[in-house]
């Protein structure tokens, strides 16, 4: 009887009064314009959940078929929005409405970038939460405020957001990183190597893309109303005024750092998914600009270094040739945990002993970024005191700079540095040239860029680069996957070698790229020979990785074999530049944790671990070093050479005493004590004086302490490398 008497209730709610309610109060119309153009949106946006419905049924978390419901209702709900035309008849409550409706759609805006971000807005923290909504809401304030229109605000807020949360969500895909407000720096170098990416849409992107399509047909219905004056300026004016207040605080005091408002420097990754797209990107803005350090005084810079006073003579100095090879993507995954595979895939890298110094190399990124690791190792600063996400490259190195390059100049050395892809990545032209390098070689220089051109046409089919190449270069296996080969890259190498001014001693500095990511790559001509044994699947993209990693071994045997048969003295330092981008489920399997978002510092550190090796075909003592970040390895090859130091060469290797590791994720001191950036350590004052020394090299110029980074009274000059001539 109650449940027959509830039913009653509720249908004659449902037959009398809703009906009344709506018609009392709302206003429904539409036209046979309007409702074709709905049924074309339902069908347009029905279509791609389809044909694409394994993106949905392959996830593996059970949340993945309210997930694709979601998405085979949406185009029916989007169909009906676009159709049909809802107006609340009350003006007074439709002004009301207005605004209660801009206070709601930050959160609609951010259940869309966080569908991109992989992230259930339920999900986030209260400050995660609460961060998104405030950046939301004042980027909406301030278009409303300058345009009075809530059409405008929404139509101009809604596709930048969607925008860089979808290239947020690629890019964490293709690399294993954030997009940081710095990525913007290298987009040239992005899309030089962006077609060799999968741009088939996710289930996040098909998601994402269905609130953005809702969000843009209400913008495109929303009718401002017409408000009185006094309405209009007051409501204009509190918004302007509370954005621009939050803005003030924000970028100019440290009220908002203070309370926490910051991102996460130790893990962004885990600052992303812990507390939005949104917030962490707004956040990172704030650091783009490079501030001094707390009292720095370049007249100081002699006393931190420590000058010591000794009678040098260049005649008890050896002059090697001096080869160092950035390898990309070159790892040694095993350092992660642990990793098993159906042969070795560094064989002979690791048989090396004679003659050898070599161990863990820490770099500053993962999976890519691999000019901040260059930026390392040339000018032995590291970016750990650069704005989090920077990039050396191409925001500081816009003058002659004191670096590897300089010390060896002045002892009397040539150089040469060579690339074999596109000159203008990275800004490496510009770059090499404040370097001082003599030489810069790269891909449009051994190679006739139209094949690229054509290449590229094909829809960059790897098969179609390969044989383009063989007609033009019969032979030459000049390339692997759709990169130059190691291989291919040292025989260019031996070949300037040989061809060297005989009367200098030689300097070469190589950065290779044949083990750049794309790992989603099969082609003829490359035989994907390693895969892992004790992981729970198939893991492509890493076993195609693992692959390459045997035909680096390979090409690198080739390398030393020839210089072994070289009678001048050589010292040959190669190294890898960062981690690859492969699953982040394979990553974790053999890290044994569930998430990479939670990792311990030990465990973040070893994603930041490469191998480097200095070999030379004469007596050197051999050793292994189990922990050495990149700033200091150029000092160290230095040295192992015998060639003459520069102050800041010898105050870089008292440091790593101390501290062997300092890199983006921490330091590592000598004990092998971990610390994370924000705990209070022993070595503040040290860092304190490290940042100082490099502040004065990097961003005070008219200062600069030539005596501590310069040998000889060197000078030097921007070598007239130009776009022009590559």
């Amino acid at each position: 009887m109650i449940l027959k008497n509830l039913w009653h209730k509720v249908y004659f709610f449902l037959k009398t009064i809703l009906p009344e309610f709506l018609n009392k109060n709302f206003k429904v119309t539409s036209t046979k314009r309007s409702k074709t153009i709905g049924a074309v949106i339902c069908v347009a946006t029905l279509l791609p959940v389809v044909i694409l419905v394994k993106q949905f049924t392959s996830l593996e978390f059970s949340a993945k078929w309210w997930i694709l419901a979601f998405n085979l209702l949406c185009p029916f709900v989007l169909g009906i929005a676009a159709a049909f035309n809802v107006r609340i008849i009350n003006d007074i409550a439709n002004k009301i409405w207005h605004f209660v409706f801009l206070f709601l759609m930050p959160i609609v805006l951010m259940t869309m970038t966080e569908a991109l971000n992989d992230v259930f807005v339920y999900d986030m923290t209260y400050l995660g939460f609460l961060g998104n909504y405030l950046v939301i809401i004042i980027m909406l304030f301030l278009f409303f405020a300058l345009t009075g229109s809530f059409r405008v605000a929404y139509l101009v807020v809604t596709p930048v957001l969607f925008g860089f949360a979808v290239a947020h969500s690629y890019i964490m895909d293709f690399r294993g990183t954030p997009f940081l407000p710095m990525d913007f720096l290298s987009v040239t170098t992005a899309i030089g190597v962006a077609n060799t990416y999968d741009y088939t849409p996710t289930y996040k992107v098909l998601s994402a893309a269905m609130i953005f399509i809702f969000i843009i047909i209400i913008a495109i219905k929303t009718k401002t109303p017409k408000y009185n004056l006094l309405t209009k300026i007051t409501s204009r004016t509190f918004t302007g005024t509370f954005a621009a207040v939050l803005l003030l605080l924000f970028f100019g005091t440290s009220v908002f750092a203070n309370l926490g408002v910051r991102p996460d420097f130790w893990n962004q990754t885990r600052g992303y998914r812990n507390y939005g797209f949104v917030f962490n990107f707004f956040c990172n803005t704030k650091y783009l600009y490079m501030s001094e350090p707390d009292n720095y005084n370049p007249g100081d810079i002699e006393n931190i270094v420590d000058k010591q006073e000794e009678e040098d003579s260049d005649n008890r100095y050896r002059k090697p040739n001096i080869i160092c090879i950035m390898n990309e993507s070159l790892s040694d995954l095993s350092v992660l945990g642990n990793l098993e595979t159906n042969e070795d895939y560094m064989p002979f890298m690791r048989s090396l002993t004679d003659n050898t110094i070599k161990g863990n190399l820490y770099v500053p990124v993962i999976g890519a970024g691999t000019s901040n690791t260059e930026f390392e190792f040339l000018t032995g600063h590291t970016t750990a005191f650069l704005p989090s996400g920077s990039n050396a490259y191409m925001l500081y190195v816009k003058n002659p700079i004191a670096s590897l390059v300089s010390t060896v100049e002045a002892q009397g050395y040539s150089s040469f540095a060579f690339h074999p892809y596109y000159a203008a990545g990275w800004r490496r032209t510009e770059v090499y040239s404040n370097f001082g390098f003599n030489k810069f070689v790269s891909l449009e220089d051994i190679m006739d860029i139209s094949l690229m051109y054509q290449y590229q046409e094909s829809g960059n089919d790897a098969d179609v680069l390969q044989s383009l190449v063989e007609q033009h270069y019969p032979g030459s296996n000049m390339i692997l996957r759709q990169y130059v080969s190691d291989s291919y890259n040292y025989k260019k190498l031996i070949e300037d070698f040989e061809n060297r001014d005989k009367s200098q001693p030689y300097f070469a500095f190589n950065v290779t790229m044949q083990n750049h990511g794309g790992y989603t790559t099969s082609c003829v001509n490359f035989n994907e020979s390693i895969y892992a044994t004790n992981v729970s699947k198939e893991y492509i993209k890493a076993n195609k990785y693992l692959s390459l990693m045997k035909y680096s071994d390979d090409a690198f045997k080739e390398l030393i074999e020839y210089f072994k048969k070289v009678k001048e003295p050589t010292i040959i330092c190669m190294f890898g530049d960062h981690q690859p981008s492969v699953e982040t489920g394979f990553i974790a399997e053999v890290m044994g944790v569930d998430s990479l978002s939670s990792l311990t510092p030990e465990q973040e550190q070893a994603r930041h671990a490469t191998p480097f090796y200095i070999w030379a075909n004469y007596d050197i003592e051999e050793k292994t070093i189990d922990k050495l970040s990149s700033n200091y390895l150029s000092s160290l090859v230095l040295q192992t050479a015998g060639v003459k130091l520069t102050e800041y060469n010898k105050y870089l290797l008292k440091l790593a005493e101390t501290l062997p590791v300092i890199d983006t994720v921490g330091y590592i001191d000598n004990q092998n004590i971990y610390y994370k950036w924000s705990d209070v350590s022993p070595y503040t004052e040290l860092l304190d004086n490290y940042e100082k020394v490099q502040y004065n090299n990097i961003f005070d110029q008219q200062n600069v302490d030539a005596k501590t980074f310069y040998l000889n009274g060197f000078v030097p000059e921007a070598t007239p490398i130009s776009e022009e001539e590559k």
